[in-house]
Order: structure tokens, then C-alpha cells, then sequence
């Protein structure tokens, strides 16, 4: 039987785990750095059909509706009036078993958890080393080593599983922009809204049928190193209520007074693709390629890459990485075409961005290129 080892107790992970739960031709443990997984916060996420696809397969058709959410379209508005640009209709990617979703992530996490016996997660077990051969030689914050056939790292955005195998080249890059993620009250808008303005954006949508609504924002801000790395900067309350009043002097939303719990991190994103020389080392999800946060597809991608480790896995193939690169690639250029769009300044220019908004959000042609080539597949 060949033994897997699982860095990283994220979406990516636990969606593989899930998937060889129903295969018994392997063994595997999932190792989390941190002491706990937190199933209480409220934040949300986005799921849109090509992973909820995906979830069905192992069971999610089957979760609390009452926890769920399924939007039907997204509102582009102006941020500084709240007017409406145009909508874009996101049932018309939807079928009979698969709706695009949203829900708090800690709901999805739950979920993903419930399906993996408890002793095959390790907690507080960080990865230091990695000795690559036929087998991967692994040794962990306590010393312990361990022999594994396959090493999935699906540690995210800012793996350490890359760093150790790439050294510098396995750090991701500062992408000049900022997030701000929290919950929002008194809001009656049952669908995605888009709230587009100068140097920032951000969007508001319900992560449950009980009106509790996620807000994230994303604002363009330069730092210099020492700044990025200050955790207590990022934590200060007064920061975040700066970040917040911020956008909230261009918005006419009155946002610092109805956005709760807030959290602020760095967006970093990756600089190429990096794909190591053993033949027994995969990277999943941020691990493998992390990219701005605007089209909406992260927690997508990240069920994706496992979805298709897992399948090559299996088949023995030894396609997994030339698919992941032309599919990250189609992502990782609608991702950052929003992240300009979305932030444009020029008077001008927004009002050619919002010409052009109005006229393609209605162009089936462009939107099935656009959205459903990576929504549906």
C-alpha cells in the first residue's frame, strides 16, 4: 500500500484526503502546523459549479442547505454612489445538481473534516526537511522522520514544503495590494455586489440562508519589507480602521460602521511556475500557484488541483502537472485582468471600463469564453 504524507490541513488537503478516504490503495496522514483548525470564524468564500461539482462527489449535496447560499447573479456598482454598471447572470452556469455556492469557510472545513478519521491528522507539525529519492524522506518540527511513497503539499499561498524544495525562488511576491476581510451588517442585497473604485474594490455577498453577509476588500497599497513582515502592524485595530475609512470616504455605505471582525493580510501572489524534480512531489492548490484574489477562484482551484493529483494518482498518469499549468494560466489571467480593471482611476478610462462591462456582461459568446470555460469544466 503506498503511504502519502499531506502538508497542509487546508481545502486543498482535505479535499485530497477526502478523495483517498474512497480509495483504499493508499495510506496517508495529513501534517497541520498549527495546534488547531478553527471552525469558528464567519468568513466567507465562493464556490462556483466546477467545484461544487466536485463536493457533490463525495457527499456535499448533502449539507445543511441552511448553511449555504446559491446567488444568482453579481452586481457591478460604483463605489462612490452605489449605481449600478450592469449584472452578470451566474445561474445560467449552473445545472440540476450544481449551483454556484457561497458559505463560510469554516462551514466548508467542517465539512471537509468530517469525512477523515482523526488520528490520520496531526497537529502542531511543522515540515523542516525534505530528502527526495524514491521515497521522500520527511523530518518534522519534533524530530520525528518519516518515509512516504508521495508528498502532497497543499500548504498554501506561503508553503513551506516550496521554500524547502525551491529555496527564494519558492516565495511568493507581494502583489501591491492589500485585503480586508470581515462581516458586514445591515445589509439587504441577496447577491454578489461588485463595488468598484479608484485603487480598490470590494465585494459583499451572504454566506447563508440567515442574512449573514461576508465583505472583503481589496485596496492597491505599496510597502516597504520591513513593513510587510510586521505582524503587529497588521493586527493594530487603528490600521485597519485607517484601511477601512479609507475606502469608506469614497463609498457612500458608511462601511466603518457596518463592518465587524475585521482582519487585514498582504496579498502574495507567485512569480512562475515551479514544479519539482522528483517524481513524487506535488504541490496542490496556493502551494502551487497562488494568484489575486479577484476572480474568485482559489477555493475552486484548490478542489480542482486535488481533484486532478488524485485522478493521475490513480490512473497512473503522469499528466498532473501540464494540465495544472494551462489551467492555472487560463485563471491566473481573468484573475489579473479584474485586478486592473477593477481598480482603475483614470475618469476616463472607468468610464470606458463601464462601457465595456454593460456590453459584455450581456455577450453570451464572451461570457462562456470568459466564465464558463473555467466555471463549468
Amino acid at each position: 500500500m503506498k503511504k502519502i504524507a499531506i502538508i497542509g490541513a487546508g481545502i486543498s488537503g482535505l479535499f485530497f484526503a477526502n478523495l483517498i478516504e474512497k480509495n483504499k490503495s493508499y495510506s496517508y496522514k495529513i501534517f497541520e502546523r498549527k495546534n488547531s483548525i478553527d471552525l469558528n470564524d464567519g468568513y466567507g468564500v465562493q464556490l462556483s459549479v466546477n467545484s461544487i461539482k466536485l463536493l457533490n462527489n463525495i457527499g456535499f449535496n448533502k449539507f445543511n442547505n441552511n448553511q449555504l447560499y446559491f446567488p444568482k447573479k453579481v452586481n457591478f456598482l460604483n463605489a462612490k454612489d452605489s449605481k449600478k454598471i450592469c449584472d452578470i447572470d451566474l445561474s445560467k452556469f449552473n445545472n440540476e445538481n450544481n449551483h454556484y455556492t457561497t458559505l463560510k469557510r469554516s462551514k466548508l472545513i467542517e465539512f471537509l473534516l468530517d469525512g477523515i478519521p482523526k488520528d490520520k491528522l496531526i497537529l502542531n507539525c511543522e515540515l523542516n526537511d525534505i530528502k527526495q529519492g524514491d521515497k521522500a524522506s520527511l523530518l518534522f518540527s519534533d524530530n520525528k522522520t518519516d518515509e512516504f511513497d508521495y508528498l502532497v503539499a497543499a500548504d498554501g499561498v506561503y508553503s513551506k514544503t516550496k521554500q524547502i524544495l525551491f529555496k527564494k525562488e519558492g516565495l511568493p511576491e507581494y502583489a501591491n495590494t492589500i485585503a480586508l476581510r470581515g462581516n458586514i451588517k445591515d445589509f439587504n442585497n441577496l447577491d454578489i455586489s461588485l463595488y468598484l473604485g479608484s485603487n480598490f474594490h470590494f465585494v459583499i455577498y451572504p454566506i447563508n440562508q440567515n442574512k449573514e453577509f461576508n465583505f472583503i476588500a481589496i485596496i492597491r497599497k505599496q510597502f516597504i519589507q520591513r513593513k510587510l513582515i510586521n505582524k503587529d502592524l497588521l493586527n493594530d485595530n487603528t490600521f485597519k480602521k485607517n484601511l477601512l475609512n479609507e475606502i469608506s470616504s469614497k463609498s457612500n455605505l458608511n462601511l466603518v460602521e457596518k463592518v465587524e471582525k475585521i482582519k487585514c493580510f498582504p496579498i502574495f501572489v507567485s512569480k512562475k511556475f515551479l514544479i519539482p524534480k522528483s517524481n513524487n512531489i506535488f504541490l496542490t492548490g496556493d502551494a502551487f500557484f497562488s494568484f489575486p484574489p479577484s476572480f474568485a477562484q482559489g477555493a475552486s482551484q484548490s478542489i480542482e488541483s486535488a481533484n486532478e493529483l488524485f485522478y493521475d494518482l490513480r490512473n497512473n498518469n503522469s499528466n498532473y502537472y501540464k494540465n495544472r499549468v494551462f489551467r492555472t494560466k487560463q485563471v491566473n489571467l481573468r484573475s489579473n485582468l479584474n485586478n486592473f480593471a477593477f481598480h482603475l482611476s483614470n475618469p476616463l478610462n472607468i468610464i470606458l471600463r463601464n462601457i465595456c462591462l454593460k456590453y459584455l456582461s450581456k455577450n453570451d459568446k464572451f461570457l462562456k469564453n470568459y466564465l464558463g470555460n473555467v466555471y463549468s469544466n
